[in-house]
């Protein structure tokens, strides 16, 4: 098995002094950032300091996410985003908890069957690479939302960054050029993202060359100065239903000025005496991390040893059946009043689920049963903390990278292609991973089911630390080892999202190992239980931030799988 290395990384300090290093198999060497008035870590550095920078004038953790958010959508286009959707949990330091819904919805004239031929089977990929694959846009009302809930800083102020960015310009990375000119094929189909991701002379933008995007940065003045009227009505919104007419959507005016946020009570649990806080349907994630935690709450994690043979079979365990239940139950609530999120999150299921598991052999997966549907790893996430302890941790997506590839034109930014997270062959469940059961169908105006996992952890009503990750299926799973690494092992943040990370999702019945990250003796033990393992380069990128209950000191950590991530602190 060949060594993995990950590539080098930087993180940011308070000065943007850029600390350097690589991390290998034993990914539990780096310090975290540290600060005493806040901390950002995000996939974009440049968006982690617009975030400290709203922060210095007087923000807050709210004010602090609301910029980055925007801020990555001009930095960020593989998935930071105005045209997508995602979940935001906060927990602010007097022990309040909510959750904000954005994901996107089904448009009214979709239908379950929409994306199938006269022989049942799926037309040309359409409910992925389609403009028929977009659902109606979430973000934007989401990030509105939150901040007049939470936001101290006026709207205009928070905005005027991403603009700043947008207007003015941004330099461009390796890891953005090499994105653009990967995805040329695209940009020949499309004028409207070819006149964004490449030069008017048709050329590639080179690392170092500075990236404008006028178009954006107009959009985004228009929701400075309407807020979500500013993107689900006026000018923008005639854009976006003129595009849609003009090219096959279905996406009108009315189903942008029906879109509606939606603040909903977070899914809650508890794990050797700390409370877990994290999203409810239409996200998958919250439900299936308390149900992992609760399956392992019944072993001596650290007494068993990090990432040993018996500790990555127990949580192989745990993971296969809660993606199992997850496929089985979950959907948007608001169109199922049946999903057992009370059963699924219980302690009593968990034990009952503990017992069927085997210390010395692997389950089976059934795939009669259940089966899982693909979603993008093509996420992102950020993490936020202020000096007074409020904690922000926010996840959104295009769905895959760079969302449908497509560009509104005028406007500047990037459809999603979410549609392809709902059921689109009712009734059709097989071992090549398509699902068909009843609770994440396409019907007008529900929300697809997701995996994304914005969590925070907290004490005694306090919150201690904030964490999720990109990775569509993967999310889930890498913010329960990130959990456990720090309340079972004992690492600082920035130690916890290092470590070598693992993934089951019930089917395919694989698990996916970072390779060159475990013993080749730990893997042939695993192996001889009855798992079967898959290498991939990387799981996830996660990103975190801490707060010391005791000294009140601030730390967050950006993990190095992510290219131009950073974690900032001050």
């Amino acid at each position: 098995m060949k060594r993995f290395q990950f590539k080098n990384f930087f993180v940011a300090t308070l000065a943007t002094v850029l600390l350097l290093g690589a991390i290998g198999a034993d990914a539990t060497s780096r310090h975290p950032v540290r600060g005493n008035n806040g901390v950002v870590s995000s996939s974009s550095k440049i968006a982690s300091e617009v975030g400290i920078d709203i922060m210095k004038k007087g923000g807050n953790a709210v004010d602090a996410a609301v910029a980055t958010a925007f801020a990555m959508a001009v930095t960020w286009p593989s998935a930071g985003n105005i045209g997508g959707g995602g979940f935001l949990i906060y927990h602010g330091a007097n022990g309040e908890a909510t959750a904000f819904d954005f994901r996107e919805k089904a448009p009214l004239a979709s239908t379950r069957t929409m994306y199938l031929d006269d022989d049942g089977n799926i037309r040309d990929n359409s409910n992925h690479a389609s403009i028929l694959a977009t659902g109606v846009p979430g973000t934007v009302a989401g990030l509105e939302l939150a901040h007049q809930r939470f936001g101290s800083l006026e709207w205009e102020v928070v905005l005027q960054p991403a603009i700043d960015l947008a207007r003015n310009g941004m330099p461009i990375s390796w890891g953005l050029s090499d994105s653009f000119k990967r995805l040329n094929s695209y940009w020949e189909m499309y004028p409207s993202s070819a006149k964004i991701f490449r030069k008017e002379d048709g050329s590639f933008y080179e690392p170092g060359d500075t990236w404008k995007q006028p178009d954006l940065a107009a959009t985004l003045e228009r929701i400075q100065a309407n807020g979500k009227d500013g993107f689900y009505k006026g000018e923008t919104a005639r854009m976006i239903a003129d595009y849609m007419s003009a090219n096959g959507g279905i996406i009108t005016l009315k189903d942008l000025e029906k879109y509606e946020a939606k603040e909903r009570e977070p899914i809650r649990g508890t794990y050797r005496g700390y409370e877990i806080v994290s999203m409810p349907p239409p996200s998958s994630g919250g439900v299936a991390l308390v149900q992992m935690l609760n399956i392992l709450e019944g072993y001596d994690l650290k007494g068993i040893g990090h990432n040993s043979a018996l500790y990555l079979h127990l949580l192989t365990e745990s993971m296969r059946r809660a993606y199992a239940d997850r496929a089985n139950f979950l959907g948007d609530t608001d169109f199922n009043e049946d999903v057992p999120v009370a059963v699924l999150t219980s302690k009593e299921h968990a034990e009952k689920q503990r017992a069927t598991i085997s210390l010395d052999t692997a389950s089976e997966s059934d795939p009669a049963r259940f089966a899982q549907i693909y979603e993008s790893d093509e996420t992102t996430h950020f993490s936020v903390v202020d000096g007074e302890g409020n904690m922000v941790s926010l996840t959104y997506t295009l769905e895959n990278g760079y969302g449908n590839k497509i560009v509104i034109d005028g406007a500047g930014f990037l459809l999603n292609n979410e549609m392809g997270d709902f059921n689109a062959q009712p009734g059709v469940t097989n071992e090549r991973g398509t699902i068909g059961t009843e609770a994440n169908q396409i019907r007008p105006e529900q929300r697809m089911l997701s995996s994304m996992t914005p969590a925070v952890v907290a004490k005694d009503g306090v919150p201690l630390f904030a964490t999720g990750s990109p990775g569509g299926r993967t999310i889930i799973n890498t913010t329960l080892q990130t959990i456990l690494n720090v309340i079972d092992h004992d690492m600082n943040i920035a130690r916890a999202i290092d470590a070598p990370r693992i993934h089951h999702q019930w089917l395919p019945n694989n698990t996916r190992v970072e390779s060159g990250s475990f013993s080749p003796d730990t893997l042939r033990l695993y192996e001889e239980k009855g798992h079967v393992i898959r290498e991939t380069s990387s799981i996830g990128t996660a990103m975190g931030v801490y707060r010391d209950p005791e000294t009140g000191i601030l730390s967050g950590g950006a993990d190095p799988r992510a290219e131009d991530g950073g974690a900032v602190a001050y």
